[in-house]
């Protein structure tokens, strides 16, 4: 394998740093990909918020990732569950045709078992819902119409 030393893009033409670039409106010297330098911030002003933007406010990623937690554990409730009853199904017929009662298997009483775990998920996933993500969501909700209402105030 050989090393090609030829420039895959054309150099530009070398220019001292005391000149400033050619008449454009771009401000990038050679490269447009690599990060420009922002200007200072000026001192916070009486119009300027407290906080930064909602679009870029670390409570909707909180508010994110509380609410993929909450899916995750309800549909691992339920589905946990489901493949426990299949698993033993498949690798345990003796178990699951094995009588509790009279006419009542164990497989039969794993499934009408099913139908409560289903719904101890919907309420865990109502349970989380009520004492995390809610929470959030209401605090972004009124923090927006805040900066609505701030941002409709000075104009």
């Amino acid at each position: 394998m050989s090393y090609d030393t030829s420039p895959s893009y054309p150099v530009p033409p070398h220019r001292p740093p005391h000149q400033p670039p050619h008449s454009s409106s771009q401000s990038y010297s050679t490269y447009p990909w690599a990060p420009q330098q922002q200007p200072e911030p000026g001192p916070a002003g009486p119009h300027r918020p407290r906080h930064s933007a909602l679009g870029q406010h670390s409570d909707i990623r909180v508010l994110r990732s509380a609410y993929r937690l909450q899916r995750r554990v309800a549909t691992l409730t339920a589905l946990g569950y489901f493949t426990l009853f299949l698993v033993l199904s498949a690798s345990a017929p003796a178990l699951m045709t094995s009588e509790v009662t009279d006419g009542l298997t164990v497989g039969l009483l794993l499934g009408l078992i099913q139908v409560p775990v289903t719904g101890a998920a919907i309420g865990l996933y109502e349970y989380t819902a009520r004492r995390t993500v809610d929470p959030i969501a209401e605090r972004l909700r009124k923090q927006a119409e805040l900066d609505t209402r701030h941002t409709e105030a000075h104009r």
